[in-house]
C-alpha cells in the first residue's frame, strides 16, 4: 500500500485515541483516519503513512451517511471543523465520554483507578454560536477536469486540500453578529478588484481574515492577512473595505497583517487600522485582554465551565501555585486568591506578556509570569531548592516534554490538576504518575468544549498519597 493511494469504500467503525477514527483495510490491517468523520460512515481516504500495524489516513469524502446522522436545516453548511452537525447532541457527548472511558480502559485493569471518581461528562453551554474566533480564508479553485474556474472564493478549506476553499453563506458555529460581517467583508472584498492568493504561485493578496469576539461585551476584532507586497495590492482599494466595516459599532478594532511569507498562517508585520488593537474578554468575573495572535480558549462560556471545574478540583490552599503550559495565565489568576503565590510558566514570549498585563487588569500582585520553556524552569527551579505545592499543567495537544513528569514527581506536591485537551497523551502522563505509586487519581471529569466537533477536554486531579 502506498503513500497516497485512495482507499474506497472504507466503513467507519469508532473513535479512538487522539481524535482520530478506526476502519479496516482489506487485508486486516487498522486505518487511522484523521479528519473528522462519524461512526457508521462510508469513507474514501488518501494513505498519509503506512505503519507496520496499521494504516494513516486522511478522509476526501463521504460515500454514505451515518445511521447517527440526522437532517440538518436548509442553512446549516458542514465544513471541515464541525463534521459532527449532523450527530444530534446528546449523541456527541456520549460518544466523547466513551472515548475517554476507553482511554482510561488500560489504567483500569491494571488497578490503578481504585480511587477514582468517574464524573458524566459535562456539556458546552452554547452548541451554535459558541465560537469566539474564527479564521476564513480566501483563494480560488481552478480546475480543467472538472470544468471548474472560480478566481475567487472565500469561506474554509476543504479536507485534505490545502489549495482548495469552499465558499461559505453561514457558519453555525459563528454568531449571527460574526456571520453578518463575514459576509459583508466577502461582498466587499469581492468588489474590491483585489485579487485572492494562489497558494501555488505565491501571487495574489486577500488571504485571510480573522474574526475574534469578547463574547461578554460582542466587541470584535477583525484581522486581514494580505499579501501586500503582490504588484495588484491596491491600498486604496483594501483601505475602501476596512473603513466600510469600521462603521459597525461592534467592531472595537481592525489590524491588517502584512502576511508576504509562504506558509499558510496569519503572520507578518501588524498594523493598527482602527482602535486599541485589542479586545476585551471576561471570564468568571475576571478580565482578560485579547491581542490578534493571543492564544484564548474559543468557546468563551464552555471555558467557564471548564476552568469552574479545574477550580472545584482544588483541594488546597496556601503556598505556591505552579501554573505549566499557563498561556495568557488565565487559570492561574483564576486560582490567585487561594495561594500565596502563583507562578506562571509558558514559552510563548507574547502569551507570556499577556499574562502580565492580565494580572494587572485584575489587581492581581502574587503572580509571576515566567517566560521560559517548562522542562528547562523545571530544572532550574528544581535544582535551586524550590518547591510548589500545587501545580496546574494545561499542555498542548502532544502532552507533556519526555523526561517532565519525573521533574513533576520530584515536587511531591500536594496535588497535580491536569487539564488536557488529548486524552490519549493524558492518560500517557498519568500512566507514569500512577505507576511510581506516589499519586492517586481522584476525579476526572471529561467537558464538551467543541460541540460539532471530536475534540474533547479531560480535567484530572491527582493527590499526593500519604
Amino acid at each position: 500500500m502506498n503513500k497516497n493511494q485512495i482507499l474506497s469504500p472504507v466503513f467507519v467503525e469508532k473513535l479512538v485515541f487522539s481524535g482520530k477514527w478506526l476502519a479496516r483495510a482489506e487485508d486486516g490491517r487498522a486505518i487511522m483516519i484523521a479528519g473528522g468523520v462519524i461512526p457508521g460512515q462510508t469513507v474514501s481516504v488518501r494513505v498519509i503513512k503506512t505503519r507496520k500495524g496499521h494504516i494513516e489516513g486522511q478522509v476526501l469524502d463521504v460515500l454514505e451517511p451515518s445511521p447517527l446522522e440526522q437532517p440538518l436545516p436548509a442553512h446549516f453548511q458542514v465544513y471541515g471543523g464541525c463534521k459532527w452537525l449532523p450527530i444530534r447532541y446528546p449523541e456527541q457527548l456520549r460518544i466523547k465520554n466513551e472515548q475517554v472511558l476507553e482511554c482510561f480502559s488500560g489504567l483500569k485493569a491494571r488497578g490503578l483507578l481504585a480511587q477514582t471518581v468517574w464524573h458524566p461528562i459535562l456539556a458546552s453551554p452554547e452548541i451554535y454560536g459558541y465560537r469566539n474566533k474564527l479564521e476564513f480564508s480566501f483563494g480560488k479553485y481552478i480546475s480543467a477536469k472538472e470544468e471548474i474556474h472560480d478566481e475567487f472564493r472565500f469561506g474554509f478549506h476543504k479536507q485534505g486540500e490545502f489549495d482548495r476553499i469552499i465558499d461559505c453563506d453561514f457558519c453555525v458555529l459563528a454568531s449571527d453578529s460574526v456571520n453578518e460581517i463575514f459576509q459583508e467583508v466577502n461582498v466587499l472584498s469581492r468588489a474590491s478588484g483585489i485579487p485572492t492568493y494562489d497558494p501555488r504561485t505565491n501571487k495574489g493578496v486577500w488571504r485571510h481574515l480573522v474574526v475574534r469576539e469578547a463574547k461578554a461585551n460582542g466587541q470584535k476584532m477583525l484581522v486581514y492577512s494580505l499579501n501586500t507586497k503582490d504588484p495588484d495590492y491596491d491600498a486604496a482599494a483594501f483601505g475602501k473595505v476596512w473603513q466600510k466595516m469600521s462603521e459597525r459599532s461592534d467592531i472595537a478594532t481592525q489590524i491588517l497583517f502584512h502576511n508576504t511569507g509562504l506558509a499558510d498562517i496569519v503572520a507578518g508585520e501588524a498594523e493598527i487600522l482602527q482602535g486599541p488593537g485589542t479586545i476585551r474578554e471576561t471570564l468568571l468575573g475576571k478580565s482578560f485582554e485579547i491581542r490578534p495572535k493571543s492564544f484564548f480558549q474559543t468557546n468563551s462560556t464552555g471555558a467557564e465551565v471548564l476552568y469552574s471545574t479545574a477550580i472545584s478540583l482544588v483541594k488546597s490552599s496556601g503556598g505556591t501555585l505552579l501554573d505549566l503550559y499557563a498561556g495568557t495565565g488565565t487559570i492561574g489568576i483564576l486560582l490567585a486568591h487561594l495561594f500565596d503565590r502563583v507562578r506562571s510558566v509558558e514559552l510563548v514570549a507574547d502569551s507570556s506578556a499577556d499574562a502580565i498585563v492580565n494580572a494587572g487588569l485584575n489587581g492581581v500582585t502574587n503572580f509571576e509570569a515566567i517566560q521560559a520553556p517548562v522542562e528547562k524552569f523545571l530544572k532550574d527551579y528544581l535544582g535551586r531548592g524550590e518547591t510548589a505545592d500545587t501545580l496546574v499543567i494545561d499542555p498542548p495537544r502532544d502532552g507533556m516534554y519526555p523526561g517532565t513528569p519525573a521533574d513533576i514527581l520530584a515536587f511531591r506536591a500536594r496535588e497535580i490538576i491536569y487539564v488536557s485537551c488529548n486524552p490519549s497523551t493524558l492518560v500517557r502522563d498519568l500512566d507514569f504518575f500512577l505507576a511510581e505509586g506516589k499519586y492517586a487519581l481522584t476525579d476526572v471529569v471529561p467537558v464538551d468544549m467543541f460541540p460539532h466537533t471530536h475534540h474533547i477536554e479531560t480535567v484530572v486531579r491527582l493527590e499526593l498519597r500519604a
